[in-house]
């Protein structure tokens, strides 16, 4: 829905200036509203007469036109485009061949750059460059307006999704159930394609995949040796006790997340949170997806919360079973159910 505001904006704007091409290039920007001036952007909208422009343009900082104005954060305006001299970037299969003139300007705040071209020479003018500032500055504000939306739609998503966690237990008696009804809602809330949790065997040497949304890693040959904490980024956080948070453009090594003992997609974006128990990590929840997402605040503090809540369960059950065991050695043959489920 977003995308279609931009799109029609830029479509108004191709009319105004009598454009071929309308093109939005935006950098990631962090929860705190800061974006890297170094980092490189991404076509986030465009409005063509055509249908060559490349839908996954991306601009480094310095490189082609587009580039220029991204570093420098100035207006450029080139009503006489030599191909020979110039670069765009953001077309496919020859179109550029064909355009004749190029105007653009860095957004306020160096959020990304907006720029127009067309296949006539001398199309655009001083004039138009101030209307492109124009569009550029109203660019700028719908992007706020959409943030705060955007928050308050990541916020009610996440509201009822910690709601529903909060109710598993009630309704999935056994641990394998329950495990594998978070994982999905886990993944379906936050977007990703992937979810699972590891626990940390009595040896503290290595660790067991318990749970999963998708099968990967409990398909492998290996999986019942279980996984050393020495390697990956779960290793690593069981290791240290510290979330790791991360995207990575063109995906992180298929060995990131459990070492060199199984092979994974190429995850642009992954979450890995330790479940502290009795001061201890003993538990892991990770959350992974091929595409690179914005891990925004709200997404972390949902993480976070449901990973606390997985913590304290398993705390509880586990002094459970601690009880049973001390009431069984005390009272042998009453009857005591082990298998009595999950604690209430």
């Amino acid at each position: 829905m977003h995308r279609n505001a931009y799109d029609r904006i830029l479509g108004i704007l191709c009319s105004v200036l009598d454009a071929y091409s309308a093109v939005l290039f935006l950098r990631d920007v962090s929860s705190d509203g800061v974006c890297d001036t170094e980092s490189s952007c991404h076509l986030k909208a465009t409005f063509s007469l055509g249908d060559k422009v490349k839908p996954s343009a991306v601009v480094e900082p310095g490189k082609g036109l587009v580039g220029w104005i991204l570093r420098n954060g100035e207006p450029l305006l080139v009503p006489n485009f030599d191909q020979r001299r110039h670069q765009l970037g953001y077309y496919r299969e020859g179109e550029e061949d064909r355009i004749k003139a190029f105007m653009g300007c860095a957004l306020p705040g160096g959020y990304g750059v907006l720029c127009v071209d067309s296949k006539r020479q001398y199309s655009f003018s001083e004039k138009d460059q101030k209307l492109l500032h124009l569009f550029a500055e109203l660019l700028v504000e719908i992007m706020g307006q959409i943030g705060l939306a955007e928050e308050q739609r990541l916020s009610l998503r996440y509201y009822a999704a910690l709601k529903t966690v909060y109710t598993l237990r009630r309704r999935h008696s056994r641990w394998a159930e329950f495990l594998h009804q978070f994982l999905q809602l886990m993944a379906a809330a936050g977007g990703f394609s992937y979810a699972l949790f590891c626990s940390l065997r009595q040896d503290k040497k290595s660790y067991a995949v318990e749970g999963e949304n998708e099968p990967l890693a409990l398909k492998a040959r290996n999986a019942a040796e279980g996984f050393s904490v020495s390697g990956g980024l779960i290793g690593w956080v069981f290791r240290n006790g510290t979330p790791f948070f991360s995207g990575v453009s063109g995906g992180f090594p298929d060995t990131s997340l459990f070492g060199k003992g199984l092979s994974t997609p190429h995850f642009q974006t992954i979450m890995v949170l330790p479940l502290i128990i009795q001061g201890s990590p003993w538990g892991v929840l990770c959350l992974a997806d091929e595409a690179p997402l914005s891990l925004a605040e709200e997404t972390r503090a949902f993480a976070g919360m449901a990973a606390e809540h997985l913590a304290l369960f398993l705390e509880n059950l586990f002094i459970k079973c601690r009880l049973r065991d001390a009431y069984q050695s005390m009272m042998p043959g009453d009857g005591f159910d082990p298998a009595g489920g999950l604690p209430e």
